[in-house]
């Protein structure tokens, strides 16, 4: 593990201190990796939500226990990941455990796939990405790619969601060539909610009633600005975050 801190404002340390696992193969070819120190330091200073925050190769988080002790679990972007049971252990435990949850991109994709396998019972759905040649995909390659693409999302009033953007419709960048294309009725029919779609009525946002905090976006809130303006969603992680570390204490 390596460890990231944003505890460089001498405000931020009168906050308490909320630890977070950012799953993911990290990598400077990833922007998305390069904005989360930045991301980190811009919540100390501006909203004094100070979090360690230790990242974890997948390949450690299939470790038993890898994410258990930590206040909050983000799943990153960068797939393929170097262990695909890794990303699911680490999904799997802040969902059972409810641990605050953030998940993007690739991390929305596996999402749904950890929720297909260990709650629907569709213990052969498969990622195109990770096992093209399957039978039953869950996550298959988009029409058209969305590397670089930004757009509109609409997003459902009442939800999570719509709490944590402030809105019902709101602009979104992504960086992904893959997304959800089959089971989903199975999925909603299981308790997850899909609360954000697209111009074309695609699926981009899902999240779990009755847990603390867990959302997932097709799209990247890492990419909304240089690192200096953290996105709604990620503000409110920290905040979920710092909450559990408070009740934890």
């Amino acid at each position: 593990m390596t460890l990231d801190t944003a505890q460089n404002s001498p405000v931020a340390r009168t906050s308490p201190t909320a630890r977070i696992a950012l799953i993911g193969d990290r990598s400077p070819n990833v922007v998305a990796h390069t904005r989360v120190p930045l991301l980190l330091d811009a919540l100390a200073a501006q909203d004094h939500l100070v979090l360690d925050a230790y990242w974890i190769p997948t390949e450690d988080a299939a470790e038993p226990d890898a994410v258990r002790g930590f206040d909050a679990v983000w799943v990153l972007p960068g797939s393929p990941y170097r262990s695909e049971a890794g990303a699911l252990a680490a999904i799997r435990t802040a969902r059972e455990d409810g641990v605050p949850f953030l998940a993007t991109c690739g991390g929305f994709q596996h999402t749904l796939l950890e929720y297909a396998r260990n709650v629907c019972g569709l213990t052969g759905i498969a990622h195109a990405e990770n096992d093209p040649d399957a039978e039953d995909l869950l996550i298959t390659p988009l029409a058209c790619s969305l590397v670089g693409h930004e757009g509109t999302v609409t997003i459902t009033p009442g939800s999570l969601a719509e709490s944590v953007l402030g809105a019902t419709r709101s602009v979104e960048r992504y960086h992904c060539s893959y997304g959800p294309s089959a089971h989903l009725d199975t999925l909603r029919a299981h308790g997850l909610r899909f609360t954000g779609t697209d111009e074309e009525g695609q699926v981009r946002v899902a999240e779990l009633p009755g847990h603390p905090f867990f959302l997932a976006s097709l799209f990247q809130p890492e990419l909304a600005s240089d690192g200096s303006q953290p996105h709604p969603m990620v503000r409110a992680l920290a905040q979920a975050a710092v909450r559990h570390a408070g009740v934890a204490a």
